[in-house]
């Protein structure tokens, strides 16, 4: 290895933990058995190539450089601490004859990742504090982006994300992934964690723009990793999901980061890899015949990716489909969904008495969408005044600033003739 300049070397270490940060951690947490050891040692290993790098060259396997740097780290700091504290003489011992995997090992790097996941992911951990561990130590953001993310604040994600690790430690959870008898119970928790993670990113909760394209990627990232290592059926399903959707991201605004409707955009800018990789899941998928909620809406989102154009979509089915999910994985979301598609088979007025006896029962009546969906149907009816109130309530309750732009439009617009596109929601942007 040759020396290279300060300002290369930095950069270089910024590349490598940025691609390799979050598998070099999940080595760690197995090699240490604790979360906030493994972070101290990663900290010290990205210090240590910052200061070696520049004088000595990027090494051939700089996560092999990490994990071996951050281990050796890790051991140093436990015979330190062990002058004051007795039981770190033990794990400075079991440290050094507990050995870092082979450099060349993808396999065991992967599974190593895995374990996180399913560790972040344990059903011994309430859903908000699996959500916030996956994306602090899965996908590596801040806890200032997990809060901006979730609408919270950084003291929050921050409690919920030491009680997670004090969980994990006190309740000696285990770094593995679960046997194979339960594998299942503990993918589904694993699935809602990820699709969580996607959904945020592909309509923020807030903030200034429609999508977050960082959760989006992370989430098909660890899609991907599950669906290499674990067979199932709603593995594929949701890993297909997030592809679908993805494609359509490039035409989903305009240049100044305002909405477009899926009716309105541009399907020569969609990306047909993705649309024909989910769609050829999709159908690995269903050839399972254990058809679960995910793939069910990947069926509906490759419809939406199939048809040439708008008026090619065929809702029949779509509303077919919608009625396979309301049976297997019911949710007001859900019915919301499907009342848009009954609207675009039969007309305002049936989505419009759907989308009504859903409200009339309160389950939706903080939920932006179902209102602005309501007040999309009433326009295109010419019910005015019914209109101009239930968009009024859409912008009160919307925090997304791309969708207060279109609400208000909306709302200067409805005296001027009304257009056919249905209002945004899961199956309309």
């Amino acid at each position: 290895m040759s020396e290279i300049p300060g300002d290369d070397a930095r950069a270089a270490v910024e590349a490598v933990y940025r691609a390799e940060s979050r598998r070099v951690l999940a080595t760690l947490i197995r090699l240490l058995g604790d979360f906030d050891l493994a972070e101290e040692a990663l900290h010290d290993a990205v210090a240590a190539a910052l200061g070696q790098w520049p004088r000595e060259g990027v090494p051939q396997n700089p996560r092999a450089w990490l994990v071996s740097t951050g281990r050796f780290k890790a051991i140093d700091a436990a015979r330190r601490r062990a002058r004051l504290h007795a039981s770190m003489a033990d794990l400075a011992i079991r440290l050094e004859y507990t050995q870092p995997p082979d450099a060349e090992d993808e396999a065991s790097i992967d599974d190593d990742h895995l374990r996180l996941i399913f560790t972040c992911c344990h059903p011994a951990l309430p859903l908000d504090a699996q959500t916030a561990l996956t994306l602090r130590e899965v996908c590596g953001l801040t806890t200032e982006e997990i809060a901006r993310a979730f609408l919270t604040t950084p003291s929050t994600i921050a409690q919920r994300i030491v009680r997670a690790k004090a969980k994990i430690r006190d309740a000696r959870i285990p770094y593995q992934v679960p046997e194979a008898h339960e594998l299942t119970a503990r993918v589904d928790a694993v699935l809602r964690v990820v699709y969580l993670v996607f959904n945020e990113g592909y309509s923020a909760s807030a903030g200034a723009t429609l999508t977050r394209h960082d959760l989006c990627a992370e989430a098909i990232r660890l899609g991907r990793l599950l669906a290499r290592l674990v067979a199932e059926p709603e593995v594929t399903g949701l890993l297909a999901l997030m592809l679908l959707h993805e494609s359509r991201r490039p035409a989903r605004t305009t240049p100044e980061g305002d909405l477009i409707l899926l009716e309105q955009q541009d399907r020569s800018v969609w990306d047909r890899r993705l649309i024909d990789e989910g769609s050829r899941l999709v159908d690995e998928a269903l050839a399972s015949r254990r058809v679960g909620p995910y793939t069910l809406q990947a069926a509906i989102a490759a419809l939406h990716a199939g048809a040439r154009s708008a008026s090619d979509t065929d809702w029949n089915e779509i509303v077919g489909l919608y009625d396979v999910l309301t049976r297997v994985a019911p949710s007001p979301v859900v019915a919301l969904n499907r009342a848009v598609a009954v609207a675009m088979r039969d007309g305002p007025v049936a989505g419009l008495a759907v989308i009504d006896g859903i409200l009339a029962d309160g389950t939706l009546a903080g939920y932006h969408l179902a209102h602005s969906a309501r007040a999309d149907l009433c326009r295109r009816l010419g019910r005015m005044d019914d209109a101009r109130a239930s968009y009024q309530r859409a912008l009160t309750l919307a925090r997304q600033e791309p969708e207060q732009r279109f609400l208000r439009a909306r709302l200067a617009g409805l005296d001027a003739p009304p257009p056919d596109a249905v209002a945004p929601g899961t199956s309309g942007s």
